[in-house]
C-alpha cells in the first residue's frame, strides 16, 4: 500500500472505492496527473518520432501509453519509477519521473530500494542533461564549455530527483509517525477503559464489603442485647407472681440492656451519617465539574473509613468481657471464666474481634441451648491470644424461640480471618458446642 492509501486508511476517511483507490477525490487526483503526463509524454513523443525517423502517430501512441502509468503510482510506485528512467533517453516523462519519485520514498518501500531506483533516476537525468546539452552547444565556441555541461547536467538531474525524494521521505515519515501516536492514542484508550472497569469493580467490591461489616455490626449489637433481653423478659414473666423482688430485678435489667442496645445503635448510624455528610462536603468542594456518578462510591468510602475508625476507638475491648460474662449471669446463665496468661493492650481491632466472638458465642448459647454450663477461657500468649466458648449440652432445655439468621458464625469466621487469625467451630463429643478462636499478637500502638 502507498503513501495516500495508507493515510487515508489510518484516519478512517475511507470507503470501499474503485479498484485500488479507496476515496473518489483519490481517482480524480491521480486520473487527473495521469492524464497531463499522457498530454506530456504525447506532445514529447512527436519530438521522439521525429528524431527517431517513426511515425508520428506511433510517438503520440507510444507517449500516451508512457504518460498514463502514472495510474499506477498508489499500486506499483516502483513500477512508475522504471518506466520514468526507461523512457529518460527519449526526453520525456518529466511529470512521471517526479510524481513517481515522490510516490516511491512516500511509501512504506525499504529505505535501500528507494535510494536504488532514486540513484538510478539521477544518473539516467544526468547523462540525457549532459548529452544533450553537449549537442545543444557544441556548435559554439564557449570557452568555459568544460564546467558549463557538467555544472547544468548536475543542476538538472539533482532538480528534478531529489526535491520529491526529500518531500516524499518527509511525508512518509510524518504519516507514519501520525499512525504511531494514533496508535497510542487507541491503546491509551483502551488501558483507560481497562482501568475504569477494574475501578469499577473495585468500587462495587468496596460496597459489598462495606454492607457485609455494618450488616456484621448491626448484628453483633442487636442480637445480643435483644437477645438477653428476651431471656430476662421470658424470666421475668415467670416470677412476676411468685418472685417480686426477682421480677423487679429482671426488668431493670432488660431496661439497661435495652439503652445499652439503642445507644450502640445511635452511635453506629451517627458515625455513617457523619461519614455521609462527610463525603458530600468534599463532592461539593470539588466543583460543578465533578462527576456525580462518584459520589455514591465517595460516600462508601468515607462512610466506611469513618465507622471503621469509630468502631477500632470506640468499640467494645477484652476489659468488657468480663461484664459481658456478667450479663450472661444476670440472665440465668451458669458461665465460668478462665484466663491465663498476662493481660495485656492490644490493637482495637484485636480486642474488638476478641470481644465480639465471645458476644456471639453467648448470644448463640441463649438462642440454642438454654440452661446449659458454658466455660468461657482466654489465652495471653507471646503472638497470640486465643479464646474459646464451649456450652455442655443442654438436657432437653426449650429453645428460646429467638429469630436466627445463621450469620453469627459466618460473621466470626470472617472478623478472624481478615485478622490472620484461626477460627474453628462445631459440636464437642458431650453433646455440647464449642468456638475456639486464635488472633495474632498486634501491638495497641
Amino acid at each position: 500500500m502507498t503513501t495516500t492509501g495508507a493515510h487515508e486508511e489510518a484516519e478512517g476517511l475511507t470507503t470501499r472505492g474503485f479498484w485500488w483507490w479507496r476515496r473518489r477525490r483519490s481517482v480524480v487526483l491521480d486520473v487527473g496527473l495521469a492524464v497531463v503526463s499522457a498530454l506530456e509524454c504525447a506532445f514529447e513523443g512527436i519530438r521522439f518520432a521525429d528524431s527517431a525517423r517513426l511515425p508520428v502517430a506511433l510517438g503520440v501512441v507510444f507517449g500516451v501509453v508512457v504518460g498514463s502509468v502514472l495510474l499506477l503510482r498508489r499500486r506499483w510506485p516502483m513500477t512508475v519509477v522504471l518506466v520514468s528512467v526507461a523512457v529518460t533517453p527519449a526526453e520525456m516523462g518529466v511529470l512521471l519521473a517526479i510524481v513517481g519519485l515522490y510516490t516511491l520514498a512516500a511509501s512504506d518501500a525499504p529505505r535501500r530500494i528507494i535510494g536504488a531506483l532514486a540513484g538510478m533516476s539521477l544518473v539516467g537525468t544526468l547523462i540525457v542533461v549532459f548529452v544533450r546539452t553537449r549537442q545543444d552547444v557544441s556548435g559554439v565556441d564557449i570557452e568555459s564549455a568544460r564546467w558549463y555541461i557538467p555544472l547544468i547536467a548536475v543542476f538538472m538531474a539533482l532538480s528534478m530527483s531529489l526535491p520529491p525524494v526529500l518531500l516524499g521521505l518527509y511525508v512518509g515519515a510524518r504519516r507514519r509517525l501520525m499512525e504511531s501516536l494514533r496508535e497510542r492514542a487507541d491503546s491509551l484508550e483502551q488501558e483507560l477503559s481497562l482501568l475504569a472497569d477494574r475501578a469499577e469493580q473495585r468500587a462495587e467490591w468496596a460496597r459489598t464489603e462495606e454492607r457485609t461489616r455494618i450488616a456484621r455490626e448491626m448484628h453483633d449489637v442487636v442480637a445480643h442485647r435483644v437477645s438477653l433481653m428476651v431471656v430476662h423478659a421470658a424470666a421475668l414473666q415467670a416470677v412476676a407472681l411468685k418472685d417480686p423482688q426477682k421480677a423487679v430485678k429482671n426488668a431493670a435489667l432488660v431496661g439497661d440492656m435495652g439503652r445499652q442496645a439503642l445507644t450502640e445503635l445511635r452511635e453506629m448510624l451517627g458515625v455513617l451519617r457523619a461519614g455521609e455528610q462527610q463525603a458530600a462536603r468534599k463532592v461539593a468542594d470539588a466543583g460543578s465539574g465533578a462527576d456525580r456518578s462518584t459520589v455514591p462510591l465517595a460516600s462508601v468510602g468515607v462512610a466506611a473509613a469513618a465507622a471503621a475508625a469509630a468502631a477500632a476507638d470506640d468499640g467494645p475491648g477484652m476489659e468488657d468481657i468480663e461484664a459481658l460474662v456478667g450479663q450472661s449471669r444476670d440472665a440465668g446463665m451458669v458461665v465460668e471464666l478462665a484466663v491465663q496468661g498476662v493481660t495485656r493492650a492490644y490493637a482495637p481491632e484485636v480486642e474488638q474481634t476478641a470481644y465480639r466472638v465471645v458476644q456471639e458465642a453467648l448470644t448463640n448459647v441463649h438462642k440454642h441451648a438454654a440452661g446449659a454450663k458454658v466455660m468461657v477461657r482466654l489465652a495471653h500468649r507471646d503472638a497470640e491470644i486465643a479464646m474459646q466458648v464451649e456450652n455442655g449440652p443442654s438436657y432437653g432445655a426449650a429453645d428460646a424461640g429467638l429469630p436466627s439468621g445463621g450469620n453469627g458464625l459466618v460473621g466470626m469466621r470472617e472478623r478472624v480471618l481478615a485478622l490472620g487469625g484461626v477460627f474453628v467451630s462445631g459440636e464437642t463429643d458431650a453433646g455440647g458446642f464449642r468456638v475456639s478462636a486464635v488472633l495474632p499478637y498486634r501491638d495497641a500502638a
